[in-house]
């Protein structure tokens, strides 16, 4: 952004005083829009600190103030569902079943259901996957070995899959997040 408004502001740049005019606004509509960006998500992020559900969600490893909230407002009380496949099902990161003659056949995720909170889930989940060359998982750990041997986004739906049973096991039970590799290791 710097290098653009610097190469408006040199007077031999060849620019129409028109076209260098619009440019200027566009930058200080970019600059307006970002700022107004940020202190949405300073008060979405203070209201969620508010909020004992959303402030435990928010320990589950890939679920930041945003996907907390979405959960706590869209999703329906987690007594509907029966399980956590239930859930995972309803946001839509299940895979589609082509089963008959007691040969079971999954298809691709069904992306049926609640698109928002999938969205947020699956890109909580990339976030989580990206951060694994700076902060490495533990060795032999699931997600350790999904990694080694299926695509990136494969995983990060399975893994999104996961948070979502996570949230699921998490509200019925009034339970804060548990670190699997703490309770293999305990």
């Amino acid at each position: 952004m710097k290098k653009i408004e610097e190469f408006l502001q040199q007077a031999d740049n060849g620019l129409l005083a028109l076209v260098r005019e619009e440019c200027e606004e566009l930058i200080a509509s970019v600059s307006d829009l970002t700022t107004r960006i940020d202190a949405k998500t300073m008060k979405l992020k203070k209201l969620s600190q508010q909020s004992e559900i959303s402030r435990r969600l928010q320990t589950i490893p890939g679920v930041g103030p945003l996907t907390a909230m979405a959960v706590e407002a869209f999703a329906p009380s987690m007594d509907i569902f029966r399980c956590g496949r239930d859930f995972a099902a309803w946001i839509g990161l299940v895979p589609k079943q082509h089963s008959s003659g007691g040969k079971e056949r999954l298809g691709k995720v069904s992306k049926a259901g609640k698109v928002d909170i999938r969205r947020l889930l699956i890109i909580g989940a990339m976030t989580r996957i990206a951060w694994v060359g700076r902060k490495p998982v533990r060795e032999g750990s699931w997600l350790n070995r999904m990694l080694k041997r299926k695509p990136k986004m494969l995983v990060a739906i399975a893994l999104a899959n996961k948070m979502a049973r996570t949230i699921w096991a998490m509200l019925t039970k009034n339970e804060d997040y548990r670190d699997p590799a703490t309770i293999v290791t305990a």
